[in-house]
């Protein structure tokens, strides 16, 4: 095993490069893009269709293996593994839409397509776990802004579908089998771990905050720019145009780093010449246990801060219980037997599990409801899942640190919201599909960026990967039980009632949606005695406004 070694640079660099794998990781939405043609051109009928979307789910969070590589080896390895299954995954799946390979059996295809979003789990998980370990005092900020880009990753791949290939299903699948891993290999050496930020910089706040603004510009033009190009059918220069002014947008992250480097600030300097002086007082930690999950090889240190503090912990370096307490960091053995890891699981499982059901079904939920074009719906989702991940990530961590109050009660509010989002669905009143699918993105979006900080706040960071990665299974569990055996189920018998392939009406998905509403009612529950049980962690944790390690890890 590799020993990670931390680097001297500042973190804004991997942070900016991490937007752009983010992006790439969000590949898996792209599924409605081409659903119908696969639908129409290999003749599935929509069980089988909705069974691939279960594949589409199992491949995106099935991330257990990344979450163990990260530990042991360098972020690179971990995006190149994700760079080759992209590759052969959505190599087989663009071989047989685009008949190069007629006759590929549905099992193989099935297959293909887990493999191929499996490629966002070696991605999400190199760049999350890296840059929370870079930003340990910031965890909800930057779940928040990678989870959104992860998010807004829809509409820009909805753009490039639209603009650069024509829509034409074929051309995606091979950009996805070319273009992606080309992206993530050429970023991949910038993604590895860095001096951890201190927290103590004035100018840290205003660098996420620039993120932050920059990321809803981005969302909001590429929404509108969609729009426009749909509406008003704009020409090629045009159209051009618009997706070069993207690509500017998704560089912005970038102009941090550039402005460090080219006006560096007072402390950034004396930092260096800190580093630069053979004779300067700091002195390293304590050699690391070498079978402890490593987050670098040691570390200069001129006072014991909380960052410090927290890495010593993940070290191994300092030692604690051997029954760690709510907060410190657990084995995953330790987290898979207490109640809050199930209940969190299970919170996470209802609020996105319901939800992926209805991105899986998107284009047919629309095509059911006379749309002629159904990207604008897959562009508008993406919108507002951005708006909530990043939402989620300002606002839970603005109340973690001034009132100590839990992140899940958002994802107690938000099920609420999706009780309603639900019904207004199964309505089927006409006018009412965008406003629904606006409500259910935006609550979609903060299902995640609530518990990859969370769980990191209940049982560490030291195994961190391994523990978000299998929480997140959540949703391919409910991709399966309520797309494949609910929702593909009621859409065919619909479908043969009516004496067609292709179901017409509200009554397609009708009782799906009733079901869902009903599912979140028992998830809201659930989240309030989450909510209730870990107050006094938060509270622990969040005491004067920061975060800090609890008292029996500092011993």
């Amino acid at each position: 095993m590799t020993s990670l070694k931390y680097g001297t640079r500042p973190p804004w660099v991997g942070l900016g490069a991490a937007v752009w794998v983010q992006i790439a990781a969000g590949n898996a939405y792209n599924f409605p893009l081409y659903s119908h043609s696969l639908k129409s051109v290999l003749g599935f009928n929509q069980r089988q269709l909705a069974l691939l979307g279960v594949a589409n789910d199992i491949g995106e969070n099935v991330g257990l293996l990344p979450g163990l590589v990260c530990n042991k080896f360098p972020p690179w390895v971990v995006l190149l593994i994700g760079a080759l299954a992209c590759f052969f995954g959505y190599g087989v799946i663009w071989l047989a839409l685009s008949r190069t390979v007629v006759s590929l059996p549905y099992w193989a295809l099935w297959f293909a397509l887990c493999i191929a979003t499996n490629s966002n789990a070696w991605f999400t998980t190199g760049v999350l776990v890296t840059n929370m370990r870079n930003f340990p005092l910031s965890r909800g900020t930057v779940a928040g802004i990678l989870k959104g880009y992860g998010g807004l990753s829809a509409a820009v791949y909805t753009e490039v579908y639209s603009v650069l290939l024509g829509s034409s299903s074929s051309k995606l699948l091979l950009f996805l089998t070319l273009g992606v891993p080309a992206i993530c290999l050429v970023l991949m050496s910038l993604v590895r771990p860095c001096t951890p930020a201190s927290g103590d910089d004035p100018s840290e706040k205003s660098h996420f905050l620039f993120i932050q603004v920059s990321s809803v510009v981005l969302g909001i033009y590429v929404l509108t720019t969609t729009i426009l190009d749909d509406v008003l059918s704009l020409s090629a220069p045009v159209s051009y145009s618009f997706l070069l002014v993207m690509v500017l947008l998704l560089m912005a992250p970038l102009v941090i780093p550039v402005k460090m480097t080219l006006y560096p600030s007072n402390r950034s300097k004396s930092a260096l010449l800190s580093q630069d002086n053979p004779n300067n007082n700091a002195e390293p930690l304590l050699e690391p246990n070498p079978s402890a999950a490593s987050l670098g090889s040691f570390y200069e240190v001129d006072s014991t801060s909380e960052v410090d503090m927290l890495l010593a912990v993940g070290e191994g370096a300092i030692k604690k219980k051997k029954r760690p307490r709510r907060g410190e960091d657990f084995t995953f053995a330790e987290a898979l037997v207490k109640a809050d890891f199930w209940l969190l699981f299970l919170v996470y499982f209802v609020g996105v599990g319901s939800g992926v059901t209805v991105l899986n079904n998107l284009a047919q939920i629309g095509i059911a409801q006379d749309m002629k074009d159904t990207k604008i719906l897959l562009s508008l989702f993406s919108f507002c899942n951005f708006s909530g991940r990043l939402g989620g990530g300002v606002i839970s961590e603005y109340l973690v640190r001034s009132r100590a109050i839990p992140r899940t009660i958002w994802m107690t509010i938000t099920q609420a919201v999706m009780v309603i989002t639900y019904l207004l669905f199964a309505s089927g009143l006409h006018g009412t599909l965008f406003a629904a699918t606006s409500l259910l993105g935006i609550c979609y979006g903060f299902q995640f960026s609530i518990m990859v900080p969370t769980a990191s706040e209940l049982f560490g960071l030291k195994n961190f990967g391994l523990i978000f990665n299998f929480i997140s299974l959540g949703n391919p569990l409910g991709a399966y039980l309520f797309s494949s055996l609910l929702a593909g189920y009621l859409y065919d018998n619909e479908a043969a009632r009516q004496h067609s392939k292709t179901c017409l009406g509200p009554d397609c998905f009708r009782v799906m949606f009733v079901v869902l509403a009903g599912v979140c009612v028992v998830g809201i529950m659930l989240s309030i005695v989450l909510t209730m049980r870990i107050k006094p962690v938060y509270r622990m944790l969040y005491a004067g406004g920061s975060f800090r390690l609890p008292e029996s890890s500092k011993h």
